[in-house]
């Protein structure tokens, strides 16, 4: 490590040139680049390098040790970077400078920055860092929609198009992963409006329309005054589901309420050992008659002279 010469620290927005060394755990070099130039933020180098060289100073030299995430991904780079490989990089910052204003490129140069800067961002895509590929393709837009040196030939001008699209569906991909509903379907849109056909576009917007939120309509208030209307009775069997069982007196019967028959009188046997309790008329002596009238097997004494009520 090497301290900086005092110098300011690159600001968002600045363009820097460093000098890299990458290197696997096993020593193995997979990175060597005398001047690496880049703004850092646009997603054209690995995250190590743009989280560690905006906190360095002109001249430093640095150390990053980077886990899979911050290095190429879980993939890994063919055919010198294994998956989920860790790497060691030295960054030697030599420049800083205020970045460059955009130019006017010739349609093969817009072509070449904007191809580029996708792949950046499929790169991003594939590891699930789905917020830095879609800064990547809007990075790509900027490069495709800016300012021409020249005016476009018949074949430029509809690679041109094509990348645009392309553009628009990855962003709508991405914004989907994040969840941006409304993004997502207004790329779509301008993907569609230079494509009306394109498959992808179509397809997207299909998946996206979906997603958006849906409320239910409200019940209808003709229904509320025929609920309010109904009987305790109604009510009562429409959560039952079946009629009250009934006595052979066509009393209801009941486990817990005994049935009361008004024509049970003497006669009755006493149940041994009950004593005053189980005399002909008490309520255990009901409960127990109304059992066996609902059984049909013997009905009390009182009963036989009359059949069983109807409802």
């Amino acid at each position: 490590m090497q301290d900086g010469q005092g110098g300011p620290r690159p600001q968002p927005g600045q363009e820097v040139s460093v000098k890299v060394l990458g290197a696997l755990e096993d020593g193995g070099l997979v990175e060597r680049d005398p001047r690496l130039t880049f703004v850092p933020g646009h997603g054209d180098v690995v995250q190590a390098l743009e989280l560690g060289v905006p906190t360095m100073q002109p001249g430093e030299v640095s150390f990053f040790l980077a886990a899979f995430p911050y290095g190429y991904g879980r993939p890994g780079r063919e055919p010198d970077v294994p998956p989920e490989a860790p790497l060691l990089f030295e960054v030697t910052l030599l420049e800083v400078r205020d970045g460059p204003d955009p130019q006017p490129l010739p349609p093969a140069a817009r072509l070449l920055l904007g191809a580029q800067r996708r792949e950046r961002g499929n790169f991003h895509f594939t590891r699930g860092d789905f917020a830095a590929a879609l800064h990547s393709y809007r990075l790509a837009l900027r490069a495709l929609d800016g300012p021409a040196a020249a005016p476009p030939g018949p074949q430029e001008e509809e690679e041109l198009r094509e990348q645009r699209v392309k553009c628009l569906n990855n962003c709508a991909a991405a914004e989907m992963k994040l969840e941006r509903v409304d993004e997502a379907l207004a790329s779509c849109e301008a993907a569609l409006s230079i494509s009306p056909d394109n498959g992808r576009a179509l397809l997207r917007r299909g998946q996206v329309s979906p997603a958006q939120p849906h409320t239910a309509p409200p019940p209808s208030p003709a229904r509320r005054p025929a609920i309010a209307r109904s009987s305790p009775r109604s009510c009562w069997r429409s959560r039952a589901g079946t009629r009250r069982p009934r006595s052979s007196c066509g009393e209801p019967w009941s486990w817990t309420r005994p049935a009361r028959c008004g024509r049970t009188g003497g006669g009755g046997a006493r149940e041994p050992g009950s004593g005053s309790a189980g005399a002909v008329g008490s309520p255990a002596v009901a409960r127990l008659q109304g059992h066996r009238g609902r059984r049909g097997s013997r009905r009390s004494p009182a009963c036989r002279s009359r059949p069983a009520a109807r409802r």
